[in-house]
């Protein structure tokens, strides 16, 4: 297992109380949950994943998800399985889109 931290400031986008949990660890899948927290203004994303050395490709779909939504505020932790980054960003749009309501 393989764990991967990144930071995100500026954000403007805050999120509701309530947390919200997307998806489920499998093969070729990920879990992801979303939820508030006090951080300044940024968004914490951490991601425990089986596949090693793809940290590069994880912060690029990750900053491509954090310029859509410009969240703040916000804590995210994902739990992989293998996921292609497609799935990576559905899973977190799935996320974000129920605890908002809608798309960025």
């Amino acid at each position: 297992m393989e764990t991967l931290n990144f930071r995100f400031e500026h954000g403007q986008r805050r999120l509701p109380a309530t947390a919200q949990l997307s998806g489920v660890v499998s093969s070729g899948n990920l879990e992801v949950l979303v939820e508030s927290a006090a951080l300044n203004g940024a968004c914490t994303i951490e991601i425990k994943t089986a596949a090693r050395g793809f940290g590069a490709i994880w912060e690029a779909v990750l900053g491509d998800f954090q310029q859509r939504w410009q969240l703040a505020d916000a804590r995210i932790a994902i739990n992989d399985m293998g996921a292609t980054p497609a799935v990576v960003s559905l899973r977190l749009d799935q996320a974000l889109e129920a605890m908002t309501g809608g798309m960025p």
